[in-house]
């Protein structure tokens, strides 16, 4: 799978066929009908959509912060908040979904703000637990940029609490990390503050 210039995704066909033939099968486990008219394109677009929904897996995080690298000397806060994104929970593969914030304080070299938003998705277009997608976007930019430090913060709802289990439709899950000068509680202060403003 890959992107088009005007941004359309080119499916692998063979993988599309092979996830197309066992969504097919799942439909007719569960007791549909796969024949029928609704449904008889289900499975091809199931599997797109499930390529669309990984593909993370095929892109490289750390090639992204490198393409728009900088040498700058600023050192105080790069703050970008309210990132939307979009994930799927690996235990049962319900979407969660909410808003990504991540700041970095530079160490001579700084990034393309789209960026941080990027990296976010690569790691969110993959399998996830929110708290590993958390560490894997501040690993990210930890190792490629190596800042004075970096803070990520992530509030989601998951569908797997909402849709069934508990069903707590209104519960948010808030989840951090950080390294660096954001280990000092008044730059984390300072941080939280910005993101709620």
């Amino acid at each position: 799978m890959n992107l088009h210039e005007n941004n359309l995704i080119e499916f692998n066909q063979e993988k599309t066929e092979i996830l197309a033939k066992h969504y097919k099968e799942i439909l007719d486990i569960l007791g549909e009908n796969s024949e029928r008219e609704g449904l008889l394109k289900t499975p091809q677009r199931m599997a797109k959509a499930m390529q669309f929904f990984m593909q993370g897996y095929e892109q490289d995080p750390a090639a992204i912060l490198g393409s728009a690298m900088f040498t700058e000397d600023y050192k105080q806060m790069v703050i970008v908040k309210d990132i939307d994104f979009y994930s799927l929970c690996e235990h049962h593969l319900l979407p969660f979904f909410g808003k990504a914030h991540v700041a970095y304080i530079p160490n001579k070299k700084i990034t393309g703000l789209s960026k941080i938003a990027r990296v976010v998705d690569v790691f969110a277009r993959r399998l996830q637990v929110q708290e590993r997608l958390t560490t894997q976007i501040k690993e990210c930019i930890q190792e490629n940029l190596n800042p004075l430090g970096v803070i990520v913060v992530i509030e989601a709802q998951h569908l797997c609490m909402q849709m069934r289990g508990v069903q707590k439709q209104h519960s948010v899950t808030t989840t951090s990390d950080f390294t660096g000068i954001f280990s000092e509680a008044k730059t984390r202060e300072e941080f939280l503050n910005l993101i709620k403003g």
